[in-house]
């Protein structure tokens, strides 16, 4: 049986970031275990037509000015960056009845900022940077096992059916608190009240979903709108410019405008992709006009329907708490498991920033351990 020092269980931000760190210590024996068949967990990106930009499915905004540990990673990787789009008016839809208003817009502070390409860029930045093999799509983990100090990790091939496992020293959890109570057996069991502490613990962006419809070129800039609306009758309640930058009256297929759905999870179900589709685009007309009527591509992206993000728990607007404790203080897996994703981040839990911060804290402390161990 194979045996690895570190077994990374997630390939979302936190667990490449963590890799990527392990390896800037020297260490390559470690395996990474994703269930998706990507790479990039909630970060996911969208290409129309096999366009070379990226438009985000997921998180889209980072803030420098207030998260700079995640920005020196952005300019460490070489990413490019710009600003969100906030020039012109706003709109703001009250009634079917009333014609939307337009107010003058505004710039946030501090500035929202995106990556050229979409974020996934960063995904495939990290990706790129990793020497070690042993990063397995396609795989999910089902059981964690400590007997004799040795961790032995069940996991099966989503395609296959096929089992496997590794033997491990320690474990960087880089999936949600949540969906690790949730999805994977612990034996023995981890103390009682941390399982409680965590299946507690809202999973970020759980219950959204977003629609993102690409058009020829931004038209609502040529309106003197920013892209910008806040809408009470949805189904969107907030829309914002989602296209790329340096555009010209000229440029195409790279304009866009993506939405949050307001629409609560059971009815979005009851409703359908389709018909949702169908008034999300019926909303940008309203708002837009016609020009709206015409888009390239467009798509909805319910992470609520997504197996590796959401569980029956987060079919509720989330309610933001504490992170919840990273380990077990005492016990058997007290120094052989840590809770790396972003959620677990004592600063910015569930943001990008987060994911960075909190994977991080968890190699340090593996390192920290292992110093321990070698010298006992």
């Amino acid at each position: 049986m194979t045996h690895k020092k570190v077994a990374i269980l997630g390939g979302g931000l936190s667990g490449l970031y963590a890799a990527y760190l392990l390896e800037q210590q020297g260490i390559q024996d470690y395996i990474l275990l994703e269930a998706r068949d990507i790479l990039g967990g909630r970060i996911m990106g969208f290409q129309p037509n096999d366009e070379p930009y990226s438009f985000d499915l997921g998180p889209t905004w980072f803030w420098p000015d207030i998260q700079p540990q995640f920005a020196q990673v952005i300019a460490d990787l070489g990413l490019a960056v710009f600003a969100q789009n906030d020039d012109g008016n706003m709109l703001v839809e009250q009634s079917f009845e009333q014609a939307p208003r337009e107010l003058a817009g505004f710039v946030t502070s501090p500035t929202s900022m995106r990556l050229t390409g979409g974020m996934d860029s960063i995904i495939k930045a990290l990706a790129a940077k990793l020497k070690n093999p042993d990063i397995y799509l396609s795989t999910r983990v089902t059981q964690i096992e400590h007997k004799r100090d040795l961790i032995t990790v069940h996991c099966q091939e989503s395609h296959a059916d096929t089992e496997h496992s590794v033997n491990v020293d320690h474990i960087l959890l880089a999936i949600p608190p949540r969906l690790v109570s949730h999805n994977i057996v612990f034996s023995p069991s981890l103390p009682k009240e941390l399982i409680t502490q965590w299946q507690n613990t809202a999973t970020w962006m759980a219950p959204h979903a977003k629609y993102i419809a690409v058009y020829e070129r931004p038209f609502w800039r040529e309106q003197g709108l920013s892209g910008s609306a806040r809408s009470m009758v949805g189904p969107m309640v907030e829309i914002h410019d989602a296209s790329e930058p340096n555009h010209s009256a000229n440029q195409d297929n790279n304009a866009a405008l993506f939405g949050f759905i307001g629409i609560p999870v059971a009815q979005r179900k009851m409703i359908g992709e389709a018909q949702l589709k169908a008034y999300c685009q019926q909303q940008l007309i309203r708002l837009f006009g016609e020009q709206a009527a015409t888009p390239i591509a467009h798509i909805i992206q319910d992470w609520a329907q997504e197996t590796f993000t959401a569980t029956s728990f987060d079919t509720q607007e989330m309610s933001h708490s504490l992170p919840p404790a990273n380990a077990p203080f005492q016990g058997a897996w007290a120094r052989n498991i840590t809770g790396i994703a972003s959620e677990w981040a004592p600063e910015f839990p569930g943001f990008l920033a987060g994911a960075i911060e909190a994977a991080n804290i968890g190699v340090t402390r593996y390192i920290a351990l292992h110093k321990e161990n070698a010298k006992a």
